[in-house]
């Protein structure tokens, strides 16, 4: 198990060298996003805890105004801060770090069933992730609605540079697919996106500039686990369309037995 960094100090943190159990999430609490990353932060460290990790993350710009209880979203996964790193690591020689004005980073507990289900099992130190802040009710709406629940993962397929952008190929899940289209949005790494072109078992997203360089899509290469997120209103027609479906059904097989009772037409 990696320890926690040298000079970290951890708000929130059991202070008798026994690590608590993460409490479970509150549901009737919303959290959205917009997709729009707002830091390429780094993971310290991560602790494996049994059925649960702990994972410190490096960001001080997610952090300006983070408090624990707050949720941020990682690579597409929403996450609920657990403690704030307070102090830079000590230099060499030195006795005890400098605390920092604004917490270096933060610590977030992800629970197994999330591990299993999304590429933060491949976590270690130094790896990239994408950061952002949930959405407060006066921020602009730059990308779609994110919830940081993925839906699965996929693979990085192909990336085809381009003069001024670049095409990266993703393999499509084959229960996502149906909520996916041509010109729609689709949520990788927790970056919004715009499905450019798509296939059977596969779409593509074209990257600017700006994305390769703020997002970890800039650095993942063929082979790399990415997290999906479809756009929730797909769902939500989806299951109205099916509901309509069995109310008009319904409604036919009840005319078909009042007209089967009374012996004439429809």
């Amino acid at each position: 198990m990696p320890a926690v960094p040298d000079g970290v100090a951890v708000a929130g943190t059991a202070e008798n060298g026994q690590q608590p159990r993460p409490p479970e999430p509150d549901r009737r609490r919303t959290r959205l996003f917009t997709g729009i990353v707002e830091d390429l932060g780094e993971v310290q460290a991560v602790e494996h805890l049994g059925d649960f990790a702990r994972i410190y993350v490096r960001s001080t710009v997610v952090t300006q105004d983070a408090h624990v209880g707050d949720s941020i979203c990682v690579n597409g996964v929403c996450l609920t801060v657990t403690g704030l790193i307070a102090s830079r690591p000590a230099p060499a020689g030195s006795a005890a770090p400098e605390p920092s004005a604004t917490p270096t980073g933060f610590a977030a507990d992800v629970m197994g069933e999330t591990l299993r289900h999304s590429s933060l099992k491949s976590l270690s130190p130094g790896t990239k992730v994408n950061l952002e802040r949930s959405v407060r009710l006066e921020d602009r709406l730059g990308g779609h609605l994110v919830q940081g629940h993925t839906d699965g993962t996929a693979t990085v397929i192909s990336r085809d540079p381009q003069e001024d952008w670049d095409v990266v190929r993703i393999g499509l899940p084959a229960g996502l697919a149906r909520y996916v289209v041509h010109k729609g949005s689709i949520t990788v790494d927790g970056i919004s996106l715009t499905v450019s072109a798509i296939g059977d078992d596969w779409f593509e997203v074209s990257l600017i500039p700006e994305t390769l360089k703020r997002t970890t899509l800039g650095l993942k290469q063929p082979g790399a686990e990415v997290n999906l997120e479809v756009d929730v209103i797909a769902k939500y027609v989806e299951k109205n369309l099916f509901h309509r479906g069995l109310a008009r059904r319904a409604e036919d097989g009840r005319q078909d037995e009042e007209g089967s009772q009374t012996g004439g037409p429809r």
